[in-house]
């Protein structure tokens, strides 16, 4: 029954929660001498990023790529 619990729980992240943590990180970055340490926050932004942004983004290149073909195929 805990595992029914776990599937329908889930917690809503806003995107204006996502944008102000990946500005804080994108700060600390610039301000971090290791690239190590960079590497790691880097990767942890775009972890936090892709959050809320994944899907959208997904979409977005997809219809990208399409209106390409469709041009390509029109110019030739």
């Amino acid at each position: 029954m805990s595992e029914e619990n776990n599937q329908e729980e889930y917690e809503e992240i806003t995107s204006e929660e996502v944008d102000r943590v990946v500005a804080r990180l994108e700060a600390l970055i610039e301000s971090t001498d290791s690239e190590n340490i960079r590497s790691y926050l880097e990767e942890a932004m775009n972890e936090i990023y892709y959050l809320v942004y994944e899907e959208g983004e997904e979409e977005l290149d997809s219809e990208v790529e399409a209106c390409g073909e469709d041009d390509l195929s029109e110019a030739a």
